[in-house]
């Protein structure tokens, strides 16, 4: 088990789903954020859900709040996270990437060091933000973005400090970003034992 907090980012706007992927159904359970909190409870230590609206979820978890009236964006998740917990790094999920597996996490931490700003995973599709451990040295330029509805994180990681992990199983970090991803992720899952 890892001994850190692992945020699982569950704001968003789901726009080309049609719907809230992350109340969709997914691996047995009734929700894809409840699949995601179950299975990462396993791993870290400590688990929170970052999220706008916790009444939504029909199960019990730690719920990072945003504020009310701010836009869509991860960059709002960032601000609130590192406002809540006191942590010095955390680990980012997207609720929508349910196949990244114990061995993603434990490279990314392997590659981690006290000079960094941020360890990203990257695949030959390119680097995926939203699967990475960030460090509290980008608090304020995360506050500094929120404040200019500048949400590029891309941009970000390159004028920081990051290091990319690079991965070749593309498959693990499929999004879940439309109704076919959705379920060609649901035919490609096998429900284990809870």
């Amino acid at each position: 088990m890892f001994d850190m907090h692992c945020v699982i980012f569950a704001g968003g706007k789901s726009s080309r789903m049609g719907e809230d992927k992350s109340l969709l159904p997914f691996g047995g359970f009734s929700t894809l954020a409840e699949f995601q909190y179950t299975r990462l409870s396993k791993l870290f230590k400590y688990v929170s859900i970052s999220t706008k609206n916790a009444d939504k979820f029909d199960f019990q978890a730690d719920f990072i709040l945003d504020p009310e009236g701010i836009d869509y964006a991860p960059t709002v998740g960032f601000v609130t996270a590192f406002k809540t917990l006191k942590n010095e790094r955390l680990m980012i999920l997207s609720v929508d990437t349910p196949f990244i597996d114990e061995t993603i996490f434990q490279a990314l931490l392997d590659a981690d060091n006290e000079n960094l700003d941020a360890v990203i995973a990257k695949t030959k599709g390119g680097s995926h933000p939203l699967c990475g451990l960030y460090h509290r040295s980008l608090a304020k330029e995360f506050e500094r973005m929120l404040d200019e509805n500048d949400h590029r994180l891309g941009k970000l990681l390159a004028s920081s400090s990051t290091a990319y992990v690079n991965f070749e199983e593309e498959e693990l970090f499929a999004n879940l970003n439309h109704p076919h991803e959705y379920q060609e992720a649901l035919s490609r899952f096998c429900v284990p034992n809870r």
